[in-house]
């Protein structure tokens, strides 16, 4: 018997179809950075640990992890460029698919809040306009001011298309199951989407149909690799996350949706708040209207519990819900829903400080019982 035969009143826990996947239920492990990547940026033998004791999840998205040198903005984090990153990603596939589980990886440049000290020779950071950011970057010298990016010329753009197609054949290799195309937070593709990052005037720039060319020919790119029904993508409408603004959110994402929904990709992933510290006062609700204009499977993600994700799933806002902390802090967080368990609470201190302490040391629920 499934969980979700055995929980017909929590819609989360029923199996859905996702590309040419069934998956078992409709939660999703949100990408989360938790800088623990070993030398050269590969992950560790503690990552496949980690990401296989959450298995249980409907569908597993990793960490975002860099498609090139270029695209490094933070310490630690994974890359998925290099022979040594792909042997480390082979580890966790492994480990998750024993588990009978399914993993997406994500694929990220992060754009202009990179750092010249993260950059190959000391380089600056590219964009698409010479706009910094506002505020610091954790660099592996304590916080650094952002600087001003260096604005992509026309003609390199089809190289840094070409980065994300890389890292898009290195996650093949590495045994993944599919990709999702991180254009949300702030990061390069959200960049060259929102008119606050974007000035540009060529043809990159201006009209909604111009800042979306970017964002067109990364999945194209792609989806040449992949097949369009195994990838994915996120964004984050409203996000004020790296200093990040648009005008009309609505006509800039609705137009994305759109533009993407030709491909026949595997789902749009959308952070949209209502709640919490991330959720932004006076935003427009923007999900739904991509979810009319795009005909794929839809996951939402901002601040889901049990009761309100079943309701979302429930009144068809989305065919699945994703969930960052709380999956970081509960490895069986699907068990638990399933039995009404207790949660364990997130230790915020050791999110991003490297080493076992708050990534593979949360208890399971057997685990927890056996210490009441």
């Amino acid at each position: 018997m499934t969980e979700s035969h055995e929980h017909p009143h929590h819609p989360i826990l029923t199996p859905v179809q996702l590309g040419p996947y069934t998956l078992r239920n409709r939660m999703v492990m949100a990408p989360m950075t938790r800088s623990r990547a070993g030398e050269g940026l590969a992950p560790t033998p503690i990552a496949a640990t980690y990401y296989a004791q959450r298995a249980s999840a409907g569908l597993i998205v990793t960490e975002g992890s860099q498609v090139s040198p270029q695209g490094v903005g933070y310490p630690n984090t994974p890359g998925i460029h290099s022979d040594a990153q792909v042997e480390g990603w082979k580890r966790v596939t492994a480990a998750v698919h024993e588990q009978g589980g399914r993993i997406f990886l994500q694929l990220w440049h992060v754009g202009r809040v990179s750092h010249p000290s993260f950059q190959p020779e000391g380089a600056l950071p590219v964009a698409p306009s010479a706009i910094a950011a506002e505020g610091t970057v954790r660099s592996a010298d304590g916080p650094q001011p952002f600087v001003a990016p260096r604005a992509l010329e026309l003609a390199e753009i089809p190289g840094v298309v070409a980065q994300f197609a890389h890292g898009a054949r290195s996650a093949l290799e590495a045994g993944f199951d599919g990709v999702e195309i991180h254009g949300a937070n702030g990061y390069l593709i959200d960049q060259f989407l929102r008119d606050g990052t974007n000035h540009r005037t060529d043809a990159y720039g201006g009209p909604v149909e111009n800042r979306v060319r970017f964002l067109v020919e990364v999945v194209e790119a792609v989806v040449g690799v992949w097949g369009a029904d195994r990838v994915g993508v996120r964004f984050s409408p409203t996000g004020t996350f790296n200093s990040m603004s648009d005008s009309d959110p609505v006509a800039t994402f609705g137009h994305a949706a759109q533009a993407l929904d030709r491909f026949g990709l595997a789902y749009l992933h959308v952070v949209e708040p209502s709640s919490g510290r991330f959720a932004v006062p006076g935003a427009p609700a923007v999900a739904q209207a991509m979810r009319e204009r795009f005909h794929g499977a839809f996951i939402l993600n901002g601040g889901f519990d049990l009761a309100t994700a079943d309701a979302a799933i429930a009144a068809g806002q989305a065919d699945l819900i994703s969930f960052g902390q709380l999956f970081l802090a509960n490895p069986d967080l699907p068990e638990r829903f399933a039995e009404g368990a207790p949660l364990n609470a997130p230790d915020f201190a050791t999110f991003y400080t490297g080493g076992e302490k708050g990534y593979v040391d949360y208890p399971a629920r057997d685990a927890v019982a056996a210490a009441v």
